[in-house]
């Protein structure tokens, strides 16, 4: 009868004392572990932990080299300010750009700083009308002090949408607090932290030159040590989840490297890197472009790890009986489906992103191998591939992992 009932895992719950938590939670089914495997898992995520810390020691930025960065660039001429203004009237756009007369100007009364009250009109792009700008709404404008003794000058320099993207993001958490509760509030907490640690971290130890690659594997990892363990709780599926994640980052470095250098990409894509290289002379552009592929797989990649760890709890734990190698095979056929949604998931974000660069260069009508020759392209396809090779890579991984912590097969459903 024993034997019988470890495979009727949702019956009988109350027979179990403690373990009958009712739950559907993998983490909380009573799932027994081997003590060997899990010493020196927790063992490889310390030394890995500590590695951590001491690179981000290590790589941290030089705060007075970032500084000084800071003061050489200037991101407008001493004295131009950037006043709010509401549009009062708006003309229609252009149709002959060489004449604007009574056409692509909006009327606005400066709401701030010097010349607060003005009235005046400012010339807006044809782009900028075509999307809807009207009467009421709030625009930021370049204002140019007067020279030489002239007039002061006003041009226009946005739209202000702190309004529409707050409401976007208070839909956003209330969403996610509904729907993930708990989980989902440990997930924006996790959220604010990788943030932190791109925006306090990453970014000042590249401005620094500080190796791409490194910072990144270095970063990355920091974060995922936080992310997972907040959101999913302490717990052995966790560990092997974050070991997987730990070693598809690894993977993923190594084959950015290896791709962005025999490729021969060089990071710059526009004007802004150049801008950008011409400011920051210690950035390595391959580097940085290595340590963007490294970030860009993170979400993906922690979310089939996680999924393949909780897998194996939840095969292992509605089948005790059954082997490790038979918990192997099982959690790969959810791995292999996970995977192909995965890929789809990740070259459709990437064509989103590229999307007007696609549309440009679909024009030329050059076969894709010339175009792969263009630097925008090129990085998009590397870019691409070494994510979906590492997220590929550390599916088994994290699954092999995950079944090496459990015990050989029972004979009862009790632990």
């Amino acid at each position: 009868m024993a034997g019988s009932h470890a495979h009727r895992p949702g019956h009988g719950t109350h027979g179990h004392g403690t373990h009958g938590h009712g739950h559907g939670d993998a983490a909380d089914r009573p799932v027994p572990v081997a003590r060997g495997p899990r010493t020196v898992l927790l063992g490889l995520l310390a030394v890995a932990g500590l590695l951590t810390i001491v690179g981000v020691v290590g790589l941290w930025p030089d705060g007075e080299k970032v500084d000084s960065l800071s003061r050489e660039v200037s991101f407008a001429a001493p004295g131009v300010t950037f006043p709010r203004a509401d549009v009062l009237a708006v003309q229609p756009a252009c149709e002959d750009l060489t004449d604007d007369v009574g056409c692509g100007r909006v009327t606005v009364q400066v709401t701030e700083g010097v010349g607060i009250e003005s009235r005046l009109e400012v010339n807006v792009p044809p782009d900028v009308l075509g999307a809807g700008l009207a009467e009421g709404d709030t625009v930021k404008l370049i204002r140019t002090p007067a020279q030489a003794g002239q007039e002061p000058t006003y041009n226009y320099f946005g739209t202000v949408r702190s309004a529409p993207v707050a409401l976007l993001f208070a839909v956003f958490v209330v969403v996610v607090l509904a729907v993930a509760r708990l989980r989902g509030l440990l997930a924006l907490v996790g959220l604010a932290f990788s943030a932190a640690v791109i925006l306090t971290f990453m970014l000042p130890a590249l401005l620094s030159g500080q190796n791409g690659p490194l910072v990144g594997v270095v970063g990355s990892s920091a974060i995922m040590f936080v992310v997972l363990y907040t959101t999913h709780g302490f717990s052995l599926r966790t560990s092997a989840a974050l070991g997987g994640t730990l070693v598809g980052i690894a993977l993923t470095a190594g084959l950015s490297i290896l791709a962005v250098g025999g490729s021969r990409l060089t990071g710059v894509v526009d004007d802004g890197d150049r801008i950008l290289s011409t400011l920051a002379g210690d950035l390595s552009f391959q580097g940085l472009l290595t340590c963007a592929i490294i970030i860009a797989g993170l979400g993906v990649l922690n979310d089939v790890t996680i999924t393949q760890a909780s897998a194996v709890w939840e095969i292992r734990g509605a089948a005790p009986a059954i082997s490790r190698r038979r918990v192997f095979v099982s959690g790969m056929r959810i791995g292999r489906d996970h995977i192909a949604s995965t890929i789809y998931t990740i070259v459709f974000a990437y064509a989103g992103t590229a999307l007007t660069i696609l549309l440009v260069l679909s024009l030329y009508d050059r076969p894709f191998l010339d175009l792969l020759a263009t630097e925008e392209i090129g990085q998009e396809v590397v870019r691409t591939l070494a994510t979906s090779i590492g997220l590929v890579l550390a599916v088994p991984l994290t699954t092999l992992i995950a079944v090496a912590t459990l015990p050989p097969a029972t004979t009862s459903g009790t632990t």
